[in-house]
């Protein structure tokens, strides 16, 4: 290869890299970075970010939800080429930094004396006047005028006259510096806060993502980071009663455990509630144990009052269920189920057999215990039509007017006690949400009723069985009448003895056929044996809601649905309403019997009847009409337990965060220097007349043509060279 094209290649290549340089050093590039930045920043804070995969499936279908997977907008902020942005921002800044900074520092030195005098007369900001002293007295007074006003001022003395050369408003320079910085040191402290770090050592010292389950001292070291880990941010739950010392980082395809110089021990956690049930203040009492040196330090977290050790920080992010100790009364809701207790611990899981005798396993997994329930029972019912003579015109504006935590619908709030929350999981691994009231709730109708809700998926919400308390306040009468209802033997016990008491004993005939109406219309409301057995899904729930929604779309045989599909059928339809109200009537007649069957049984003294007997009754028949949808052979009640709180730490090793504030620091005072500090620099031109007096001519220039500018020529040309302000602001 000759010399010419060796020299030529080298030519070409330090051409390019003064391009390439160019570009990453322009502030289109910078801007551009920017701009992505900006929009990821937005996508990262309307999309919930590391979510489990099944919700962005549930939300946004598959296909969109393996493209967000894929360019990982399910993790924005840890994503490579998130961080390469970053990188490549911090560099281009610098490089603009570095390529600015000189001809700013040259600029700063330089008065730019050498100004001809024609050239001042191009200003907009110009005046013209003749001073009566020397040209020299001139300059040494205009020089210390302008020193006294805080101008930086230089003389410089010519054949012809002197050059006074002021300058003012440098720190509009210092500025432009200290914003770039500052965007560089907050890009910086982001990096260094971030997941750059715990990459470079995923990358570089063999450490990698957990994706299994199990004990977290069963996890092995190629999955855990050193106590000396510069930065990291993770989360770490601690029981009431108990310590720990490894905190899990969430990764977007599992997790990092980080272990600390120290252990965490909450030795008291506390909750205080407004009346809408939300917490108002949750805080940690506990106690630092030091791995290195023993020493043990109590301490008190709360929102926005961390605790410090060792240089990381202990930030309560939110608090969980301990383990509580919970204990369940299965009430059956399928023919030949009993009752039975089951005792367990809130993230737990105990196996059950599916009905008396089955084989099938179902797996009880307690998933949730809330001792407070607050729930809003002011019905928000809203008439079609409005009586103006109801209506009180001075409480209807003094509802709208006032403080703006004023609301137009009345609220009553109302704590109606402690919850359970359960799955039912089958062999198959499909599971069902449960969601069950401990206390009788009174929803208005007369009667308090137990609560009993499902869902089938998370994304759902519940939906409620409203099932009556007996005179007890428990839930044995209605699981009683539950049963009894699918047994042949007590029903046909039932029809027997309505049918003696609604018959005259004379008219055999008559109670014959009684019987017979009263025996289909229990047998239909009932349900088939094959109905009871193969329980609907959840899907036949026709209506959504909390507390105050509960009905259930009875589309499946069974129920008084069963009774309306069988007088559609059979009746003609200009007699269904009056055959409607007898069936009705048979029914809970014959139900009331079988009531009194099962509390004979029970050794219970028979219902009275009354109205507080009859709200019952029509609560409970309106129950066990939906009760064959239950989508489970039993439901859970819980009867007692004992609460055990956890508390949610985030700790956090945040070496940029420092970096950030001094950026940040930077950037407020760049900002302000480049909004509100002008530039300005002026020059007075001063050269000797014949009659010995001196011509002055003055100029003023402004990065910023203000107002103010004016204002400033204004007082400086009076001051300066005795010109009184005529108001035009540029001409004496």
């Amino acid at each position: 290869m000759s010399a010419s094209t060796h020299g030529l290649r080298l030519k070409t290549g330090s051409h390019a890299l003064r391009a390439a340089v160019e570009l990453l050093s322009s502030m289109r590039f910078s801007i551009s970075l920017l701009t992505v930045i900006c929009i990821a920043s937005v996508i990262g804070t309307v999309l919930k970010q590391h979510e489990p995969a099944t919700n962005y499936v549930n939300q946004f279908g598959p296909f969109w939800a393996g493209v967000f997977t894929a360019v990982q907008l399910n993790a924005v902020y840890s994503a490579w080429w998130f961080l390469l942005i970053l990188a490549f921002l911090v560099i281009s800044t610098s490089l603009c930094i570095a390529r600015s900074t000189p001809k700013i520092l040259a600029d700063l030195k330089v008065f730019k004396e050498g100004m001809r005098e024609q050239s001042l007369k191009a200003f907009k900001h110009r005046a013209d006047n003749t001073l009566a002293e020397t040209p020299e007295a001139a300059a040494q007074r205009i020089g210390q005028l302008l020193t006294g006003g805080g101008w930086r001022v230089k003389l410089q003395q010519r054949e012809n006259g002197f050059m006074v050369a002021a300058k003012a408003g440098a720190a509009n320079k210092f500025g432009y510096i200290a914003a770039h910085s500052a965007i560089v040191l907050v890009c910086i402290g982001g990096l260094l806060d971030g997941d750059l770090v715990v990459r470079a050592q995923m990358w570089l010292g063999g450490k990698s993502v957990y994706a299994g389950g199990g004990l977290i001292a069963d996890v092995k070291p190629e999955h855990r980071l050193g106590p000396d880990n510069p930065t990291f941010r993770g989360n770490i739950l601690v029981a009431e009663g108990t310590k720990s010392s490894t905190a899990i980082l969430n990764q977007s395809d599992g997790i990092l455990l980080q272990d600390l110089p120290f252990s965490i021990e909450l030795k008291k956690f506390i909750v205080d509630y407004y009346s809408t049930g939300m917490p108002k203040l949750f805080a940690s009492e506990i106690l630092i144990h030091d791995k290195e040196t023993g020493q043990r330090i109590e301490a008190r977290v709360e929102v926005n009052h961390p605790a410090r050790h060792r240089g990381i920080e202990i930030y309560q992010s939110s608090f969980d269920d301990g383990g509580s100790a919970v204990k369940l009364t299965a009430v059956p809701m399928v023919a030949g189920g009993k009752t039975f207790e089951m005792d367990g611990n809130i993230g737990g899981s105990s196996q059950l057999t599916r009905g008396a005798g089955a084989s099938e396993k179902l797996t009880l997994e307690y998933a949730a215990l809330r001792v407070i329930n607050v729930e809003n029972f002011s019905g928000n019912r809203s008439e079609s039509a409005v009586d103006v003579r109801k209506v009180d015109l001075r409480e209807s504006i003094e509802s709208r007017l006032g403080s703006a935590n004023k609301t137009v619908t009345k609220k009553e709030l109302r704590n109606v006690g402690p919850s359970i929350t359960y799955k039912l999981r089958d062999a198959a691994g499909q599971a069902r949400e449960f969601h069950n009231y401990m206390l009788p709730v009174d929803m208005g109708d007369g009667v308090p009723v137990f609560l009993m809700g499902l869902r089938d998926t998370p994304a759902e919400a519940f939906r409620y069985l409203r099932a009556p308390a007996d005179d007890e306040g428990n839930l044995d009468g209605f699981a009683r009448l539950r049963l009894a209802l699918l047994d042949p033997a007590l029903r046909e016990q039932a029809v027997a003895r309505y049918a003696a008491k609604a018959v005259d004993p004379t008219r055999p005939e008559l109670a014959q056929q009684l019987s017979v109406s009263a025996a289909r219309a229990l047998t239909l409301f009932a349900g088939t044996e094959d109905a009871i057995k193969n329980v609907a899904a959840p899907a036949d729930f026709k209506r959504a809601g909390g507390p105050n929604d509960s009905k259930i779309d009875t589309s499946r045989s069974g129920g008084l649905q069963a009774i309306s599909d069988f007088m559609q059928a059979n009746v003609p339809e200009a007699e269904r309403a009056r055959a409607g109200e007898v069936l009705v009537r048979i029914l809970n007649g014959t139900l009331f019997e079988l009531a009194q069957i099962t509390r004979a049984q029970a050794g219970l003294k028979p219902l009275e009847p009354s109205e507080k007997t009859q709200a019952f009754m029509t609560q409970a028949v309106l129950a066990l009409s939906d009760a064959h949808l239950y989508p489970a052979p039993m439901a859970f009640q819980l009867k007692d337990f004992t609460q055990v709180q956890a508390s949610v730490f985030q700790v956090s090793r945040a070496p940029g965060r420092n970096i950030v504030y001094l950026g940040c620091l930077l950037l407020i005072l760049g900002i302000f220097a480049m909004l509100y500090v002008r530039e300005r620099r002026v020059w007075v031109w001063l050269a000797p007349r014949d009659d010995g007096s001196t011509q002055a001519t003055m100029a003023l220039s402004t990065n910023r043509h203000t107002l103010d500018s004016d204002r400033e020529f204004a007082k400086l040309k009076h001051k300066l060279i005795s010109i009184a302000d005529t108001g035009t602001g540029d001409k004496p």
